[in-house]
């Protein structure tokens, strides 16, 4: 990101994945939105591997539109790196990063924009109601109150649909976590948030690549690699446990000395050593995770390898 005096208004980041096919009418409705603000503007196209047809798209909308800037990456990195990747390629004034889908209506951007200022540096765009499949609501919601437990700092109203002023974006991508969460990194670096209600639209190409399984693994990397929760949980469960099985063990010795228990038995016993080394070997897994996050950060793995890149300068890249 180039720290002097940017010469455009704002850079539009997209992470691309599955919806390579709406990406015309989302250029076109970008230049759009911003002429009609008196906005200048680029757009920063982030090819994250997801379809095979979304490169030669890019490729066709940078070599007819010149605010277009197409980046390859060297392979699958995720929603998060690519963004981080457009991030750091920035050259607006403000950056917004919005979904390829249409989810994100490009005409709210100037909206978002006018609620940020140099005091306020982080605006989120929130939706009143979704379009997405209810498990993906319902799992969402879940996931938005966990965050604000593992995160007191976490604005709740978070999305993928954010403007950042560039000061601030800066800083994000100069953290350079090898895992990133853009949400939970912007928590850490400010609490000046904003939000602005925009309208939530339909998926008109495609379907969400956002799996299940996908969604516990994202869910699951941002609670070990950004929270200490976890590890809280193997620490009280294990003391509970602890407590329980000194209980029993009081009970079985008071038992025993008082001839109210002749035979403890091999049932209970078992029952108790089973129960005590599944606790344990959950914790090792807890830890383990943890132990794992921190040999990839001393490996220093780069965020994201460009591969290609179109539109400004060619070239390959790592961060």
């Amino acid at each position: 990101m180039d720290a002097a005096s940017p010469a455009l208004d704002v850079s539009i980041v997209v992470p691309v994945y599955g919806g390579s096919a709406a990406l015309p009418e989302l250029r076109e409705r970008v230049a759009a939105a911003m002429r009609a603000a008196g906005l200048r503007h680029e757009l920063i196209l982030v090819d994250d591997r997801g379809q095979a047809e979304a490169w030669p798209t890019i490729q066709a909308l940078s070599a007819a539109h010149p605010e277009v800037v197409g980046l390859r990456l060297s392979r699958n990195f995720g929603q998060h790196a690519a963004t981080v990747c457009g991030i750091a390629e920035a050259r607006g004034a403000w950056i917004v990063t919005i979904d390829d889908d249409l989810e994100h209506a490009p005409e709210a951007i100037p909206a978002l924009l006018a609620a940020g200022s140099a005091d306020t540096p982080l605006v989120y765009g929130t939706f009143a109601q979704r379009t997405h499949a209810g498990y993906r609501n319902l799992t969402s919601e879940l996931m938005r109150h966990a965050l604000k437990r593992a995160f007191p700092d976490l604005n709740e109203s978070y999305t993928s649909f954010r403007a950042i002023h560039a000061p601030l974006a800066r800083h994000l991508v100069a953290l350079g976590h090898n895992r990133p969460y853009i949400d939970g990194m912007l928590s850490w670096l400010t609490s000046s948030v904003a939000t602005v209600e925009v309208s939530h639209g339909e998926r008109q190409h495609g379907r969400s690549t956002y799996t299940l399984r996908k969604l516990i693994s994202h869910a699951l990397n941002i609670f070990v690699t950004f929270s200490h929760l976890p590890l809280r949980v193997a620490t009280y469960g294990g003391g509970v446990l602890a407590a329980i099985s000194f209980v029993y063990l009081a009970y079985v010795v008071i038992g025993r000395l008082t001839g109210h228990i002749t035979d403890p038995g091999y049932t209970s016993l078992m029952s108790v050593v089973l129960l005590a080394c599944g606790i344990q070997l959950l914790i090792l897994g807890v830890i383990g995770e943890y132990i794992g996050r921190l040999m990839s950060a001393a490996y220093r793995r780069p965020v994201y390898i460009v591969a290609h890149r179109i539109g400004r300068n060619d070239g390959a890249d790592e961060r």
